[in-house]
């Protein structure tokens, strides 16, 4: 991705580093939120931690390659000033930040689905937090699932200058196509699919208990908490567009030496990260408070008795 000129580079650089360091920030007092009150995360909700905890190890990978500037994807200089972009897994560190950033971003769509999919089953067909729980081995099952599709997509790993990290696709559309675009249109289709069906199951229930006279107060705030997860289809859906920009015009800008469009492959970046930003605002409440008086009062009470022994 050799079109832009240096100072678009560094504003890259730095763009990605911010988000992504906001990105880690939320995701990772979501996880510790988690361990610190694990009881209070049940199915269906469950899967937002997981989801959470990918979205982690991405801003990771982001963060180091920010840190590491160009040493991971390109190669060390000759005798000229010219650099080159990696190809290839040969050096080291790029195979590491790709598995960290290919394996954990699409185990994180894959959770969506999974969160799509639990709703769905706890809301449209009734099914309890345990029944939900008993099946539990499968979705962590399918979320690693990924990890075949990981080590065929290594032999595709270019270095990415933007981000200062290694990816699948930077230089080849097949790879590109294949690798990112149709898992992604994959987990999109049937995480909106499980979402609208949810929705529909809702309202018709909502109808009916409005019909019966029974108070509907409860059934609308999960409405509302579905719905505000379900705008998770915005930024997948930008990123969607994003890639198809590159893929059909690629072969033009590498014909002609045409610049791309700047802001695309900022507003990709940016919305590859604000799920993550934003899944920290879902665990925002007296509940998270609480969960955290409660461990330090533990840990308090800890310290006391050691001192008192």
């Amino acid at each position: 991705m050799m079109y832009f000129n240096e100072d678009k580079l560094t504003f890259a650089k730095i763009w990605i580093g911010i988000w992504s360091v906001l990105c880690c920030r939320s995701t990772l007092f979501t996880v510790l939120t988690y361990l610190v009150d694990m009881q209070r995360f049940s199915y269906p909700e469950r899967p937002i931690i997981f989801l959470s905890g990918c979205y982690t190890i991405v801003s990771l990978a982001y963060i180091a390659g920010f840190l590491l500037g160009d040493k991971v994807v390109c190669n060390n200089r000759f005798d000229s000033d010219v650099k080159t972009v990696i190809q290839g897994t040969k050096k080291e560190g790029c195979p590491i930040l790709f598995m960290m950033l290919y394996f954990f971003s699409m185990a994180s769509s894959i959770w969506w689905v999974i969160l799509a999919l639990t709703w769905f089953l706890s809301a449209g067909m009734k099914w309890g937090h345990e029944a939900i729980e008993a099946n539990s081995q499968y979705f962590h099952l399918a979320a690693s699932a990924i990890k075949t599709v990981t080590i065929l997509a290594v032999g595709q790993v270019d270095g990415d200058v933007l981000s200062g990290v290694c990816y699948v696709g930077i230089n080849s559309v097949y790879a590109l196509r294949g690798f990112v675009l149709a898992p992604l249109l994959i987990y999109l289709f049937l995480g909106t699919s499980f979402l609208l069906a949810g929705f529909v199951s809702l309202f018709r229930i909502r109808t009916i208990m409005k019909h019966d006279g029974t108070k509907t107060e409860k059934l609308e705030k999960l409405m509302v908490r579905i719905g505000i997860f379900s705008v998770y289809t915005v930024p997948a859906t930008v990123v969607i567009a994003c890639y198809f920009y590159e893929q059909a015009f690629r072969e033009q800008w590498e014909k002609s030496w045409m610049s791309p469009d700047f802001t695309v492959f900022m507003i990709k970046y940016l919305m590859m990260l604000i799920v993550g930003i934003t899944s920290g605002f879902w665990i925002w409440s007296s509940k998270t408070l609480n969960s955290w008086r409660r461990f330090y009062t533990r840990l308090a009470s800890n310290k006391q008795g050691e001192t008192t022994v």
